[in-house]
């Protein structure tokens, strides 16, 4: 048997991870100077209340390698492989705690490095847990989430670059800039690195720019998942919901509130916008 585990970042409801019968292993964000965990201490929605409030930028933890080898060790009680799918390493430690976690484990473990976060790594959980459940291998199944990671867009989309500022992950004089414009970054995911590739004045034009670039990626194409993450942005979700509707309907596209870990750099008012086409 193959078990499969991944972290906090994936933007699962609590009933599709007992659904899917995976194992999260959380993060955790240290609010003026108190630690808590992603998803136990508080719901993805009342942390964006919590965090307008704190003095100062949260900061975002990786979880410890002991909690990977404990979890590990667990499952692999009864003999079972493990499988960590775990967000790009370009954002966070957590794959490197998994791989440090499984050279100690007394399991057998495999770790893949997703390269997405969010929606987009949950397509990799998805295909895993299915093809496990079939009786495949762990060769076969990394070969398939391949193609998947092959196969899938992430764009994001930040309403205010406040939190990329505080973050280091924007300069301080493009964030005086883009404030000034009111400016609107599209970035991908594409490598599982944050690249800029578009820049806009409003959501509306943001939208526009989605809604043009889902319908060039899809043509001729099978469109397997399609997914929309949210820091408080449910308009902007409706919004793009509305703009492809001619393509895919509302109730086929998984919608989440994004987690704690994603929303401390992304601030409120984003959106990750994510498909996978064959």
């Amino acid at each position: 048997m193959i078990k499969i585990v991944t972290d906090s970042t994936v933007d699962l409801s609590k009933e599709t991870i007992d659904e899917l019968g995976i194992t999260v292993v959380p993060l955790s964000t240290t609010i003026d100077g108190f630690s808590y965990i992603d998803g136990v201490d508080f719901s993805a929605e009342d942390y964006m209340q919590i965090m307008a409030n704190a003095k100062e930028l949260p900061k975002t933890s990786q979880p410890p390698v002991g909690k990977f080898v404990e979890v590990f060790d667990e499952l692999g009680k009864d003999g079972s492989e493990i499988l960590a799918i775990n967000l790009t390493t370009k954002m966070s430690g957590t794959h490197n705690s998994a791989v440090a976690a499984s050279e100690i484990s007394n399991s057998k473990v495999t770790c893949y490095n997703s390269q997405y976060i969010s929606h987009a790594m949950s397509y990799q959980i998805r295909e895993a847990v299915e093809m496990a459940r079939k009786g495949f291998s762990i060769d076969a199944i990394l070969e398939r989430l391949d193609k998947v990671r092959e196969c899938t867009s992430l764009y994001i989309v930040v309403d205010r670059l406040e939190n990329l500022v505080k973050g280091g992950r924007v300069s301080k004089s493009m964030g005086f800039l883009g404030s000034m414009l009111n400016i609107k970054p599209i970035a991908s995911l594409a490598g599982g690195e944050y690249t800029p590739v578009a820049k806009v004045r409003s959501y509306s034009q943001v939208i526009k720019f989605l809604a043009k670039q889902f319908a060039e990626d899809i043509k001729g194409k099978t469109i397997k998942y399609v997914g929309i993450a949210h820091a408080d942005g449910l308009e902007h979700v409706n919004n793009l919901c509305d703009a492809i509707k001619d393509y895919v309907k509302k109730e086929q596209i998984y919608i989440h509130h994004t987690c704690p870990t994603i929303s401390t750099h992304t601030g409120p008012g984003a959106i990750s916008f994510t498909y996978m086409v064959e």
